[in-house]
């Protein structure tokens, strides 16, 4: 098998201080760093800038990412990156800065549409060199060889997987995270959780993907809540940039599932969080999936302290299932779609698509349309 995963990776407390020597060493010259607005109002892009400043590095902002990207975000980047000269990329941000910014990087190497590289490993060049600096544990964008980008004009999140898309570093430094708020805390912690959960349930799991993605579980379920409940506690912050992380290396390497192929419908559509859609949706996928893989869940249920021992298949499932709804409802997940805004969605639309997505495959069974259909009423 192939493992994917950044060559060098900085990880911990104030592990942000030693970018600008990274970047000495790659002899870069000029940045264009990849952000959104309110990264760049509040301060943390500059707390990032402050290291190229230090080693006299150039950098161009870029600060037009919106939630879900664009294609035409995406496009615009590239030109940016063109005209400025720059020589690489920082991407700064959670997983819609870290996924247009590798979605700039295919483009500017291998030319094109963006749409062109829907799939799996439709690209021929290296991308753009890239450096990933992480501001939330969830999504390990900043880490995978995924990115998804939104078709503004079919509605759809594009779900691109290419193993030229990797960042040359990554920076994953809970400093960066003590000021988001608890509901996005919460939200890309359940993410993680959603990564974590779908690759070890996927047939193509391996021992090595099973491992960290098992300990993501146990982290998230016992440093989640403390993290929503007080931002700058840094040891919970911390604890999940390590479940992030781990729950990346494991699903760039052997995938996800259903949670996610129904999520990204809903982001593409609706334009909804795609942590709280996977939230919401974990539990009910799940509860199917447990049908089909009940092994998998197991084996979770004994790495959350369940005393798996004469009990059957069916009992254990239902404990995770149960911690799920559990950990969501402490954190402050919604529970529907009314409470996001979205009151009469097309579930015909969101099947289908949901059926087509990339990481439909992953699953241990394949829905059917009417399945799918019922599973979305579900979270009404």
């Amino acid at each position: 098998m192939m493992y994917y995963l950044p060559s060098k990776n900085l990880i911990g407390k104030d592990c942000l201080k030693e970018l600008g020597t990274e970047i000495v060493n790659f002899g870069f010259k000029k940045a264009l760093v990849v952000t959104d607005k309110v990264l760049n109002g509040n301060g943390v892009v500059k707390k990032v800038t402050d290291q190229l400043d230090q080693v006299d590095v150039a950098y161009t902002i870029y600060d037009d990412v919106n939630p879900n990207p664009t294609c035409a975000e995406v496009h615009k980047g590239v030109d940016i990156l063109k005209t400025e000269n720059c020589d690489f990329i920082l991407s700064i941000g959670g997983g819609s800065p870290q996924d247009c910014a590798s979605a700039i990087s295919i483009l500017a190497t291998n030319g094109g549409n963006i749409r062109d590289y829907e799939g799996l490993h439709k690209s021929k060049k290296l991308g753009f060199p890239t450096i990933a600096v992480n501001t939330t544990a969830g999504t390990s964008a900043e880490i995978t060889i995924n990115y998804v980008i939104t078709d503004e004009d079919r509605g759809v999140k594009m779900v691109c997987v290419d193993k030229n898309s990797l960042a040359l570093l990554s920076v994953n430094d809970p400093t960066l995270m003590v000021e988001k708020p608890a509901s996005l805390t919460a939200a890309t912690g359940m993410d993680a959780l959603t990564h974590a959960i779908e690759t070890i349930v996927t047939p193509d799991a391996t021992p090595l993907t099973d491992a960290t993605a098992l300990e993501a579980v146990r982290i998230i379920f016992k440093h989640l809540p403390a993290a929503v409940k007080d931002g700058h506690d840094v040891e919970a912050r911390e604890q999940m940039t390590y479940a992030c992380f781990l729950a990346g290396m494991a699903f760039s390497n052997a995938g996800l599932g259903f949670v996610h192929a129904m999520a990204h419908q809903l982001g593409g559509v609706y334009n909804l969080p795609h942590g709280v859609c996977n939230a919401m949706l974990l539990p009910i996928v799940e509860r199917e999936n447990a049908k089909h893989a009940p092994k998998k869940f197991r084996i979770i249920a004994d790495k959350l302290g369940f005393d798996v021992s004469g009990k059957s298949d069916e009992e254990c499932s239902q404990f995770v299932l149960n911690q799920i709804v559990a950990l969501s409802e402490e954190v402050g997940i919604p529970k529907s779609l009314k409470e996001l805004g979205v009151e009469n969605p097309d579930l015909e639309l969101l099947a289908e698509n949901s059926l087509k997505d990339a990481c439909a495959p992953g699953n241990p069974y394949m829905p059917t349309k009417e399945e799918t259909i019922a599973m979305f009423k579900e979270i009404l």
